[in-house]
C-alpha cells in the first residue's frame, strides 16, 4: 500500500520514468510527497550510477574486445579472406543462396574443420533435416587418416533439429554472446529481374554481421558442377563484392580461387 502511495503521487508529479526522476526538482518533490530530501538525493545518486552511460575511450574499447572476441578459421584459407581472418566470436556470420547452393556443404566443411582441426565443440542447428553424419564423416576422413581421431572429431559435433522459427530463434539469442554462428538463408526476388535479397524478411537482414552469398559459377546449373562463387554481401570489417570460387564436392568445401574484387552483387 505504501509503494501504491507513492507510486500515485510521483503519477501526480508526472514521474513515470527514471529519467523523469532524476531531471527532477527533488525538493518539490520532498515536499509535495512527504519524503526526506536527504533520501531522494541518496536515490538519485544510485540510479545515475547504475543507467548512466560513461564515456570510454577507444584503447579501452579495444581491449575489451581482444579480450572477449575469439577468431576461428573456416579451414578454407579464401573463405577466411573473405571473412577477415575467419568466423568471429558474439558474431552471426549468414550463407545464404538458392536451393542446392552448397549452404548445407559449406556448413560441414566448417564444422569438420572446427571440430578436428581446432578441438571445439560444434552445435549444428538442423531446420531442414539437411544434416547427415555419414557426408559430415567423409569429410573427416578426407583430413585426418587417424580412425579414432575422426571418431573424437565426430563426436564434438552436437545436433539439434528445431523445425519451428520461433525454436531457431530462441536457440540463436541463448547462443548469441558465448559463440560464434553460422546461419544458412535462402533467397528470393521481388520479380524475375529484381535482386537477391534474404528470404527470412527485413527484420533479420539487421541480424547477421557479416552475409556471404553462394551461386553456381556457371549460368545453369548442373549436376556435376559443384563449384560455387562465394561473394560478401555484408561484412563491418571488409569491402562488399569480394569474390572466392569453392569446390563444394562431397570432400567439403575447398578453394578453387584467390580473393577477387568485383563491382558488388
Amino acid at each position: 500500500m505504501v509503494y501504491q502511495g507513492l507510486a500515485s503521487k510521483f503519477s501526480s508529479l508526472m514521474l513515470f520514468a527514471v529519467v523523469d526522476f532524476v531531471s527532477s526538482d527533488l525538493e518539490d518533490v520532498a515536499q509535495k510527497c512527504s519524503l526526506s530530501y536527504k533520501a531522494l538525493v541518496a536515490v538519485r545518486r544510485v540510479l545515475l550510477a547504475q543507467f548512466s552511460a560513461f564515456p570510454a575511450n577507444g584503447a579501452d574499447l579495444y581491449e575489451e574486445l581482444k579480450s572477449s572476441t575469439a577468431i576461428l578459421s573456416t579451414g578454407i584459407p579464401s573463405l577466411d579472406k573473405l571473412l577477415d581472418s575467419g568466423l568471429y566470436t558474439g558474431e552471426v556470420t549468414e550463407l545464404m543462396g538458392a536451393p542446392g547452393s552448397g549452404k548445407t556443404q559449406v556448413c560441414l566443411s566448417i564444422a569438420a574443420s572446427m571440430s578436428l582441426g581446432l578441438k571445439q565443440h560444434v552445435l549444428f542447428l538442423d531446420s531442414t533435416g539437411g544434416f547427415t553424419a555419414s557426408r559430415l564423416y567423409q569429410m573427416l576422413q578426407a583430413q585426418a587418416e587417424d580412425e579414432e581421431e575422426q571418431l573424437e572429431a565426430l563426436q564434438r559435433v552436437q545436433v539439434t533439429r528445431v523445425f519451428d522459427v520461433y525454436e531457431m530463434l530462441r536457440a540463436l539469442q541463448e547462443l548469441r554472446d558465448s559463440l560464434s554462428q553460422q546461419v544458412t538463408n535462402q533467397v528470393t526476388r521481388d520479380s524475375s529481374a529484381g535482386p537477391l535479397k534474404p528470404a527470412l524478411g527485413r527484420s533479420w537482414s539487421f541480424v547477421p554481421s557479416t552475409r556471404v552469398l553462394l551461386q553456381s559459377k556457371e549460368a545453369t546449373w548442373e549436376k556435376t558442377n559443384t563449384q560455387r562463387v562465394a561473394s560478401l554481401a555484408k561484412s563491418p570489417r571488409q569491402p562488399t563484392g569480394i569474390q572466392v570460387v569453392l569446390d563444394v564436392g562431397s570432400g567439403g568445401a575447398q578453394e578453387l580461387s584467390p580473393v577477387t574484387p568485383t563491382q558488388g552483387l
